[in-house]
């Protein structure tokens, strides 16, 4: 067994655990492998073991690994994610590209990725990124931002908005964690009630995992558990 199969299985050992411990099922939370500054090969082996959801970061560098796994048979079935913060000059490629985008955070870039969605492609699943701790570093619109822009983006026909996204500040207690966490389910379900499209609460990461769980989270994304360290020096 590769040490990223087992990885795998360590992480999906987790997030059982995690749900169980709050009444919740497994199947209530979909693993995303964020496989950002890692190589072909390693997805590859990822893909042998199950997994078929990647989230990536930067934009060229997940394109080339989508058009990369098109032209392979293992890649008959894999879901794109684009996590990472997106300018309006990249727009176009997570457009022609992605399944998914999580980190709307902006009309404009809203209306860019309609526009730029081609035609026969089904609408872009998209997030609206939240800035939950109200750091000024960190990309997101403040909870009082969140139903005009859902509401803009709902009108928009190459979209369809599937929740909320977001990145807490680092914290290592449990307790504060899961404080954050249930600030968001909140919003979330507010939005769930407006739009019953919405399915998707993308929170937790390889350190808060059980805590996002717990508050609600539906899709986690996971990198280091899986991957192992990144080597940011080949981004």
């Amino acid at each position: 067994m590769s040490t990223i199969q087992q990885n795998l299985q360590d992480v999906r050992s987790r997030i059982d655990a995690a749900a169980q411990r709050c009444a919740r099922t497994p199947e209530e939370v979909k693993l995303l492998a964020v496989s950002k500054t890692k190589p072909v090969a390693a997805i590859a082996e990822a893909i042998a073991a199950g997994q078929h959801a990647f989230g990536e970061n930067y934009v060229q560098e997940g394109v080339d690994k989508i058009q990369h796994f098109a032209l392979l048979p293992e890649g008959t079935g894999l879901e794109w994610h684009f996590i990472g913060p997106l300018q309006s000059n990249k727009s176009k490629l997570v457009a022609e590209h992605f399944a998914w985008c999580h980190t709307l955070d902006r009309l404009r870039i809203a209306q860019r990725l309609n526009d730029q969605r081609p035609t026969g492609m089904p609408p872009l699943n998209v997030l609206i990124q939240i800035n939950i701790s109200d750091e000024q570093s960190k990309s997101g619109i403040v909870l009082d931002e969140l139903p005009a822009l859902a509401e803009a983006v709902v009108a928009l026909p190459n979209l369809s908005l599937r929740g909320l996204m977001a990145i807490p500040a680092p914290e290592a207690d449990y307790q504060r964690q899961l404080a954050v966490f249930s600030q968001m389910n909140e919003a979330f379900l507010a939005l769930k009630q407006r739009y019953p499209q919405v399915d998707t609460l993308s929170m937790g990461m390889t350190d808060d995992m059980a805590a996002a769980i717990a508050a609600g989270s539906t899709l986690v994304r996971i990198g280091t558990a899986i991957f192992g360290a990144r080597d940011y020096s080949k981004a």
